[in-house]
């Protein structure tokens, strides 16, 4: 992690300052370092692991370890197991989960605030400048409205993208 282009997202949460503060002054700090930074700092942001992430992690191995207590020792170690399974079924029902919740205490952030700052530094290092926009799409019914009333809907001068083709280097761009 370069100390000069990003902030230590490591630590515990401070309270009172929120994550999206943070994450706006991160993003200034990349913007004024240039493309580089913005490079390094994605390449971070892939493998930073979210409270999402940790939390089924951590259930896992929960779960085996509880496993291998109650195969080598029986007893009542089979409970642990179950109860590791009861916590990841609370995914069911919600996005998050109450272990999730700590971990993101703890500093960890939420997959979505991750998936927020990757499409902010792709933006900012301007990914998605040549992209389509619905301003760039020929609208057919407009023509047809115009035929009979003496003049064009659209600017024949500047071309107009087929709707497909407009979605499809959105999408292109826009895969992680």
């Amino acid at each position: 992690m370069n100390p000069y282009t990003t902030l230590d997202t490591t630590g515990p949460v401070i309270k009172g300052v929120p994550t999206v503060v943070k994450t706006v002054d991160r993003l200034k700090r990349l913007a004024e370092c240039g493309p580089s930074a913005i490079e390094e700092r994605l390449n971070e942001l892939e493998r930073e692991w979210s409270a999402g992430r940790a939390t089924k992690v951590a259930l896992g191995l929960f779960i085996l370890i509880g496993m291998g207590l109650w195969l080598s020792l029986g007893g009542w170690w089979y409970v642990v197991p179950i109860l590791g399974g009861l916590f990841l079924l609370e995914y069911l029902f919600s996005r998050t989960s109450w272990l999730g919740k700590l971990f993101h205490e703890m500093g960890s952030r939420t997959g979505q605030e991750i998936e927020e700052e990757k499409f902010a530094l792709k933006a900012l290092r301007g990914d998605f400048a040549t992209l389509s926009t619905v301003h760039d799409i020929e609208d057919k019914d407009a023509v047809d409205r115009m035929v009979g009333e003496g003049g064009p809907a659209v600017e024949f001068d500047v071309e107009k993208l087929d709707t497909r083709a407009a979605v499809e280097g959105v999408l292109h761009a826009t895969r992680l």
